[in-house]
């Protein structure tokens, strides 16, 4: 990703149920004018299809996102604190790549990037989407914030009066870059 003035994010999605959620915020993303890469995990790839039918890799080069990596790539630029980007999300994320990050086990680009916002200091923000939460799931969440990551659970509010899925994805991705400090107007502020 060259220097462009753009917000570069990456997004990585993985295989928890919720892989709206990601095309979504990639979608919202790109109509900002930011610059996303994708790396998808082995499990988001199979819970796309499981949920939609859909090829998760056709999915996100039909949108528009310029480099998309799976989760074995480690010389995909994200893998390098040396590439310049400005944040990660990881929406959806699974508890066990939660997890992973929460612990430092980079076994995969999706945790080795999460990995180098942390230690390059940009901003991390984990959408998790189980059900409910454990007591580990919880510590592991614990463990990401007290590490200058965002936790946004998947869990849309109401007071805008959703009327489809795609309305509750919506709310998600305004959270997500309203966090990235990126203008959007597509679901209205509290009390407006």
């Amino acid at each position: 990703m060259e220097n462009t003035g753009q917000k570069k994010i990456v997004l990585c999605l993985t295989g928890a149920s919720g892989i709206a959620y990601g095309l979504k915020t990639a979608q919202r993303l790109l109509e900002a004018g930011a610059r996303v890469c994708a790396v998808a995990s082995d499990g988001a790839i199979e819970v796309a299809e499981i949920e939609d039918g859909q090829n998760l890799l056709e999915s996100l080069e039909k949108i528009g996102v310029e480099s998309i990596y799976t989760e074995r790539d480690f010389r995909a630029p994200p893998a390098s604190g040396s590439a310049k980007f400005d944040a990660v999300v990881v929406a959806p994320c699974s508890m066990n790549t939660l997890g992973k990050i929460a612990n430092a086990i980079a076994d995969n680009l999706i945790v080795r990037a999460a990995e180098v916002a942390l230690k390059e200091r940009r901003r991390l923000i984990v959408v998790p989407r189980e059900t409910p939460y454990s007591t580990t799931h919880l510590r592991n969440m614990l463990s990401l914030s007290e590490a200058g990551a965002i936790v946004l659970p998947a869990s849309p509010a109401f007071y805008f009066k959703p009327s489809c899925i795609g309305d509750l994805t919506d709310f998600i991705a305004a959270r997500i870059l309203s966090l990235l400090d990126i203008q959007q107007d597509f679901i209205r502020e509290w009390g407006k």
